[in-house]
């Protein structure tokens, strides 16, 4: 028998796919808007989204399809509960970005720290070359060393963050969930470590638990110069507020990856913001040779192992 996969949005994933081992149709599609997955779904046992919904609608009118192989960690665009009621399957890629994404979020630490794009524009507005010495002393520059950064999420994110962190003379805290009442062993209370941290770095999944995981509240309780790194998603911080807090330097400076609309459509408050510690880049702390090549034999590894009756990697 020949399995029919479909690719739904192929132009998303910028690696090499090996084709699959085992007797099948392939097509792909650059990307599909919602009200073209079911015609193009039709016949197929294997569905490959990246960021494509599939919703509990098109389940109901796809009766062949068998699995769902999400080309990414995050598997909020599908409707799980649907797909348990539909006996359809789903299975992810995991910790296939455990370098890039660490050191994504250290590049973003050391370029506010160091006033990085703030010396770049002195250069090229001419101000070294009509200095009567040899350096500027423009900016405010901050070590590293001593520094305690708190890290909301644990997995292999968050791990990675901490052991680079660690190399840099970094004193690491786990925060605690929010709201929790109880600390778990290795944790800090989730209020502590915003007042202590002089970064706040976020590895959490995006949830109804982890919506504005910082808010006003939160920003309020950070020290004034603390930075606020978000490489996981947009939704785990409330962008006005943060707007706000930057404005009224009421934090010292913020580095995301990652922002509540990808790509960015509608006016969003941090995207109009012209502020010298703010460094928003395209939700790109993924991409790297090695996570990529990662990536791509995990997402083609989970289809095999289904097929072969030996799932692997399933969310449902």
């Amino acid at each position: 028998m020949t399995c029919k996969i479909v690719f739904l949005d192929r132009g998303s994933l910028p690696a090499t796919l090996r084709a699959p081992r085992f007797a099948h149709e392939w097509q792909d599609y650059p990307q599909t808007s919602p009200d073209q997955v079911t015609a193009r779904l039709q016949g197929a046992q294997i569905a490959i989204t990246n960021k494509v919904p599939i919703t509990r609608a098109m389940l109901q009118a796809l009766p062949d399809l068998q699995l769902i192989a999400v080309a990414a960690t995050g598997v909020n665009p599908i409707d799980l509960a649907a797909c348990r009621d539909h006996g359809v399957s789903v299975c992810n890629i995991r910790d296939y970005a455990r370098h890039t994404v660490p050191e994504h979020v250290m590049m973003l630490i050391l370029a506010l720290s160091r006033n990085l794009l703030a010396y770049r524009q002195s250069v090229d507005a001419g101000e070294w070359q009509q200095s009567s010495q040899f350096c500027l002393f423009q900016h405010p520059v901050r070590d590293l060393a001593d520094m305690t950064i708190g890290i909301f999420g644990k997995g292999s994110l968050g791990e990675g963050v901490a052991r680079l962190a660690q190399a840099f003379g970094m004193q690491v805290l786990f925060a605690e969930r929010k709201g929790e009442a109880h600390t778990r062993p290795g944790y800090i209370p989730f209020d502590e470590v915003l007042a202590q941290a002089d970064v706040i770095s976020l590895h959490l999944p995006a949830c109804d638990a982890t919506q504005h995981t910082l808010s006003h509240r939160e920003f309020a309780l950070m020290k004034r110069d603390a930075l606020v790194i978000n490489t996981a998603r947009g939704s785990l911080v409330d962008e006005f507020a943060l707007a706000e807090a930057l404005s009224q330097h009421r934090i010292g400076g913020a580095g995301l990856d990652v922002i509540s609309q990808e790509p960015p459509r509608d006016s969003n408050p941090l995207l109009d913001l012209r502020h010298p510690n703010l460094i928003i880049t395209p939700h790109c702390a993924w991409l790297g040779s090695g996570a990529l090549a990662e990536l791509s034999g995990q997402l083609i590894g989970n289809i095999e192992s289904f097929v072969a009756g030996q799932p692997h990697n399933l969310v449902t």
